[in-house]
């Protein structure tokens, strides 16, 4: 055509920079069509967690309740995760309000099980479970849960200032608010040498803090929502000396005037509870004070030696001196 002269040189040199342009939107999409394939993937995820029925319910009668006294009572407990083995069998336990109740036992015992249950994160398929003498399957999952703070081992802290995660469960609680329940557990201190305070941005889990202050943290979250029942599960046990005895004095004000369950591994956190039990298997086989258990030189005193045999020259001079 060029030769023809029905197209001009130029004509043409514009032609081929114009069908290269008409190209290169294609070929960067497809540099990102990897992206695109996760993202569409994970996007059906998002839909199938979203789109999908909640295995825990509330009746269709249940009401709201303001504030709990922290009586708990578990009753004929029957719960299993699948349909081959029962965690709990017939399980039943009392829990007065305003008690430190301290849990221990081996790996796979049915501690944290026990909590999940109070907590309504898993269904039991028998008996009954009450709060203040009231099934906790007639008060609104929301308010419920108002009332019940927890602290685990796993602290999740999201990207953000400090404040906001500590804010999380509290949204309308004031900068004096949050400065207070920092005090209560000794964080404030640490928190005060940051370059922002509480307004400092941490990152993803918490990442540049340490393991001690990302649980000093959690408390203080849990602490400031001002639960009737405080859960702690393991909160101690990736973490220091010197910061477990921080959180150990710190507890004393903490636990006060609340129902308290501590699952711990680390049996220095417990030795002033009201009561301890020993689980086995899903199954309460000793209970009673720490020196009253002992005493009895059973399950308790064997794992309380253990513990200690483990300890580091460090740990007694923290606990014993």
């Amino acid at each position: 055509m060029v030769v023809n002269i029905t197209l001009s040189a130029g004509s043409l040199i514009m032609f081929i920079l114009y069908l290269q342009n008409f190209f290169r939107p294609i070929m960067i999409l497809a540099q990102f069509f990897p992206e695109l394939s996760a993202g569409m993937a994970a996007y059906e995820r998002i839909l199938n967690v979203v789109d999908s029925e909640p295995k825990v319910k509330q009746n269709s009668d249940a009401t709201p309740v303001k504030q709990l006294s922290g009586n708990i009572a578990f009753q004929n407990i029957y719960f299993s995760y699948t349909d081959e083995q029962n965690i709990f069998e017939d399980f039943s336990l009392n829990i007065t309000a305003g008690e430190k109740l301290a849990i221990v036992g081996h790996t796979g015992a049915g501690k944290t099980s026990l909590v999940a249950l109070l907590v309504r994160f898993y269904e039991f398929q028998r008996g009954t479970i009450k709060i203040d003498g009231k099934n906790i399957r007639n008060i609104t999952l929301a308010s419920y849960r108002k009332n019940i703070g927890m602290v685990e081992q796993d602290v999740y802290l999201f990207p953000g200032t400090i404040a906001d995660n500590i804010r999380y469960g509290r949204q309308e609680a004031t900068d004096a608010d949050i400065i207070r329940v920092l005090k209560i557990v000794q964080a404030h201190e640490f928190i005060e040498r940051l370059p922002k305070g509480i307004y400092t941005v941490i990152g993803e889990r918490g990442k540049d803090l340490s393991v001690g202050q990302r649980q000093l943290i959690s408390f203080a979250r849990a602490i400031l929502l001002d639960p009737r029942i405080l859960i702690l599960d393991e909160a101690t046990s990736s973490i220091d000396a010197y910061t477990e005895a921080i959180i150990q004095e710190a507890l004393e004000k903490v636990l006060e005037n609340r129902t308290s369950i501590i699952i711990a591994h680390r049996l220095s956190t417990i030795t002033k509870a009201d009561r301890i039990i020993v689980m086995d298997h899903g199954r309460i086989v000793e209970e009673g004070t720490h020196i009253a258990l002992l005493h009895q030189n059973g399950k308790y005193a064997a794992l309380y030696n253990q513990y200690f045999a483990h300890q580091s020259l460090e740990w007694q001079e923290q606990h014993l001196s």
